[in-house]
């Protein structure tokens, strides 16, 4: 077998439009391929990192879907947040060295593993992905900070709207359909992550169906009408 085969690369990795930066000359893509130590698997319900442990790399998440978490003081998960392919995880790590959150895998997952010191190494000659990283690193923080304004103030149907717009525009950058989604998390982990309850997630969905705003069966969502989710994250933006 041809051993450049095996050699993962980020110069013939379908993700990098996601992934890496924009725009980059061959030489520095090729110098990029330095970046990736390994690629791992993680199976469904694994943890890729824990809470406390010490943190080394950040990860490009090739397939799968994740949830960060962490262990609320009465033994409870707290979701943090969601992430899928073409996606950087592992960001909490660096401000203390070491991670404040754990990642399990949603389903089968495979990710690259990229060693942060050899990311600032490259990023010290390859200004673009220098800029690259600290983008991902305030998109994340504007993110964070968006979903505690939206929890803040949001009535349950609001908080699912603008979750569900939430995910199918992260879905539909990467090709995927704007109006379908299959939800990789539980309406639990939904909850959890949305500050709600188990019914009151249930109840919101079945509202949504009755309204005829989205149709809904098990895991499988489409919606059916964008706009009215669109109206109800909209109202709360005008109230601030």
């Amino acid at each position: 077998m041809n051993p450049q085969a095996i050699k993962v690369a980020c110069s013939n990795c379908n993700l990098r439009e996601l992934c890496m930066p924009m725009g980059l000359s061959d030489h520095d893509l090729h110098r990029l391929d330095d970046l990736v130590a390994v690629r791992r698997r993680i199976k469904r319900g694994d943890t890729l990192f824990t809470n406390g442990e010490k943190f080394t790399s950040l990860y490009a998440i090739r397939t799968g879907f994740f949830k960060t978490c962490l262990a609320t003081e009465d033994g409870r998960d707290q979701v943090t947040g969601f992430q899928m392919a073409g996606e950087i995880i592992g960001l909490d790590g660096i401000v203390n060295d070491q991670h404040s959150c754990d990642a399990i895998a949603l389903e089968d997952a495979e990710v690259c593993v990229m060693p942060f010191d050899r990311i600032e190494e490259i990023s010290r000659e390859i200004t673009a992905l220098q800029h690259h990283v600290h983008k991902i690193m305030s998109r994340e923080i504007v993110r964070e900070h968006g979903v505690m304004l939206l929890l803040g103030s949001m009535r349950a149907e609001e908080r699912l709207a603008a979750f569900l717009l939430n995910l199918v525009q992260r879905l539909h950058a990467r090709g995927f359909s704007q109006s379908e989604l299959v939800l990789r998390m539980t309406r639990e982990e939904i909850g959890s992550y949305l500050g709600l309850k188990l019914e009151t997630v249930s109840r919101t969905f079945s509202k949504f169906v009755e309204d005829g705003t989205v149709e809904v069966k098990q895991r499988h969502v489409r919606i059916l009408d964008t706009e009215s989710l669109q109206r109800l994250v909209n109202n709360i933006s005008h109230c601030h």
